[in-house]
């Protein structure tokens, strides 16, 4: 079977080579998974770049893509929530990725059933960014009708933690290009700035929760419109010592990212606030929750471009270059 495939690291990202894979063989607590479409996000480039070596030390060659959409053909004998045939979704384990290929084995802990009304393609949209959302709201352990801030909102990750802190009860307040407004307006925000043209941190106060989707460039704007005593979770500042021992990570690596992310801590401090580095994981219970939320709400995708496995490069290039109007997605055996 065909999968793309990571076998040398690369600073300029983008490269990705296309081979033939035996099957893989499930053990007794996986699945395997035919995958109809596979969801492109930064994380991909930032591995190939090596950027996330300190947390996940992948060994190479390794099968790239870490969500997919797609139909259960084999269960293992331990596995009785899932059956043949059954439409499943998945971020898969940062130990097992994997999703740019036909066949993926996946544990069963890792996956959920995709909501009926969703299409595979709109399906493959969800499970990084629904998770990284979910996730952080909560750490954040966000409450109704208090107010979030969501930097850079009109990207992929926007395009879920918008939809779903709404049906929370949250008020969302993002930022991001003008021809994107009308776009997340419509996933429920109830105001935005457009960064070409306003400074949110000249207009914004007393925020009870930021959502940091870019990093250095942005955070010391974001604690300033932060309340005292808020929480801010950054996808894209520094790790810091909080963030390795909720991962579990060894004493060196605690020591080593109390120093990176020190800056960070020292900025919250100030106003007795909390930071947070977040490095989303699989969680198929959580995922199940955000079926309910999706089921419920009958929350809609933003689907951006899609792209065949041999362009597979393309799509690495298309979310790197940001400017994104939603996910973009590998059609692998999709319809």
């Amino acid at each position: 079977m065909k999968a793309a495939i990571l076998k040398k690291y690369n600073k300029k990202g983008n490269d990705l080579e296309i081979s033939d894979i035996p099957i893989p063989k499930i053990d007794k607590n996986e699945v395997l998974v035919k995958i109809k479409y596979a969801g492109v996000n930064p994380l991909d480039n930032m591995i190939i770049r090596k950027e996330v070596k300190l947390l996940i030390p992948y060994k190479l060659p390794l099968v790239m893509g870490n969500e997919f959409s797609g139909i259960v053909e084999e269960i293992g004998e331990n596995v009785s929530e899932f059956n043949i045939g059954d439409r499943v979704y998945c971020r898969m384990p940062l130990d097992k990725i994997g999703a740019f290929t036909e066949l993926t084995a996946v544990d069963k802990e890792a996956i959920a059933k995709i909501p009926d009304y969703l299409s595979f393609k709109e399906a493959a949209c969800i499970p990084l960014t629904a998770l990284t959302a979910m996730q952080s709201f909560e750490l954040m352990n966000v409450k109704k009708d208090e107010s979030i801030f969501i930097s850079g909102g009109t990207g992929s990750l926007g395009a879920m933690a918008i939809p779903i802190a709404k049906s929370l009860g949250l008020k969302v307040i993002t930022s991001g290009s003008a021809p994107n407004k009308e776009r997340v307006m419509k996933l429920g925000v109830d105001e935005f700035f457009d960064y070409k043209k306003e400074d949110y941190s000249e207009k914004l106060t007393n925020i009870d929760y930021v959502l940091d989707t870019l990093g250095d460039e942005e955070l010391e704007k974001e604690f300033k419109i932060l309340k005292k005593g808020g929480t801010l979770v950054s996808l894209k500042g520094m790790p810091n010592e909080r963030f390795a021992e909720r991962m579990g990570l060894s004493t060196v690596k605690k020591l080593l990212f109390k120093i990176l992310g020190r800056k960070y801590d020292n900025l919250a401090k100030k106003n007795q606030q909390t930071y947070h580095f977040i490095f989303v994981e699989s969680n198929g219970k959580q995922l199940e929750k955000i079926s309910k939320i999706f089921e419920n709400n009958k929350l809609e995708c933003s689907i951006d471009e899609i792209y065949d496995l041999v362009d597979v490069n393309k799509a690495l290039k298309k979310v790197d270059n940001r400017g994104s109007k939603g996910k973009t997605l590998i059609k692998i055996n999709g319809d």
